[in-house]
């Protein structure tokens, strides 16, 4: 069986749902198991990309990194994009006119190469072209209580989303109420001035 055609289940924590990914399942810190990208993965948009490769990046212990794009010239659409570790390259060190004036923070960046490049493909999906697994330093999986509170907050985050897309849409229709309403005392104000105009002339007559 061809690698591309291989088709592996897995159960995302992202909604709790069946999920498909070309790839294999590879068990990792107990009992999850991860879907591992691989070249020749497909995803049917850049944002899939990145919500598999950051629920990867979760599970495996480390943080997703948006990284380096390739645009179109024709007309600046993404054609590829590089998805990595936060920890991927090295702080700059900047110093002032007369040298460094506050203490350094530390670093979070230990020039880690762990990534994908998934690029646009002709058939109008995004594949990726290139994955970089090992990492050059300790990878660190969130407890099972820490996802839970993350879970809580994505929850409570989608809950704010919808309430505000119902009043955005309420306002909407508030907004067309009170533009009918205008348009109505518009043509209530044509006529009624109309009707002054003529009864104006009538009095000319008389």
């Amino acid at each position: 069986m061809d690698v591309d055609e291989r088709v592996d289940i897995a159960e995302s924590s992202i909604g709790n749902e069946l999920v498909e990914h070309g790839g294999e399942l590879v068990e990792h810190g107990g009992d999850d198991m991860v879907v591992e990208p691989h070249e020749g993965m497909v995803f049917d948009s850049e944002d899939a990309a990145k919500i598999f490769y950051d629920e990867y990046a979760r599970q495996i212990g480390f943080v997703m990194r948006v990284m380096s794009c390739r645009r179109s010239e024709r007309d600046g659409r993404i054609l590829a994009r590089r998805l990595g570790c936060n920890k991927e390259g090295y702080c700059v060190s900047i110093r002032g006119k007369f040298g460094n004036v506050r203490k350094p923070r530390p670093s979070t960046r230990e020039g880690c190469k762990a990534m994908i490049h998934v690029k646009f493909d002709k058939s109008g999906k995004w594949v990726i072209t290139k994955f970089v697994k090992d990492h050059n330093h300790p990878l660190v999986v969130a407890p099972r209580e820490a996802r839970q509170t993350l879970d809580e907050k994505d929850k409570k985050i989608q809950e704010l989303t919808a309430e505000l897309r119902n009043k955005k849409r309420l306002c909407a229709t508030y907004q067309e109420q009170l533009a009918a309403f205008v348009k109505i005392v518009e043509d209530h104000s044509e006529k009624l001035s109309k009707k002054v105009k003529k009864c104006c002339r009538k009095s000319k007559r008389i």
